[in-house]
């Protein structure tokens, strides 16, 4: 599999590849199953964002080595969408826009080891995460 792989998001097909292609890509740097479930998770919570909000977006996802020192996958959802108003208060718990629990962005930001969130009303919404894996013995 290459370093890094682009998964458009359009539908919940996507979502499902998203999901997939991430649990490939972080399977190889030898994630538990635990950890695999996180990234997996966190990943389905940002690519059903992009649908619920921007209808539209894409999911990167990347191998890193953080300068030799370890090695971990990145995720980045961005979108073109409407942006968030808010982004302090998008990333309380229990707080939702929408139907939903409010869990998907403070959700996705507790499973990983690093979460960014940059997002500008009218333009759209980057989020990049990392997790890193587990040093080898």
């Amino acid at each position: 599999m290459t370093d890094e792989v682009r998964v458009p998001v359009t539908s919940d097909a996507d979502v499902v590849a998203a999901r997939e292609k991430g649990r490939e890509l972080s399977a190889e740097l030898g994630f538990s199953s635990i950890d695999l479930t996180l990234i997996v998770t966190a990943i389905s919570e940002l690519a059903r964002n992009i649908l619920l909000y921007a209808t539209e977006g894409e999911i990167l996802l990347r191998l890193d080595d953080d300068g030799g020192q370890r090695r971990g996958i990145v995720v980045v959802a961005r979108d073109e969408g409407p942006g968030i108003p808010d982004v302090e208060l998008a990333m309380r718990d229990s707080y939702s826009t929408g139907n939903g629990l409010g869990l998907g962005l403070p959700g996705a930001r507790r499973l990983m080891d690093e979460f960014d969130i940059k997002s500008e009303v009218s333009k759209g919404t980057t989020v990049v995460m990392k997790k890193w894996a587990p040093d080898r013995v």
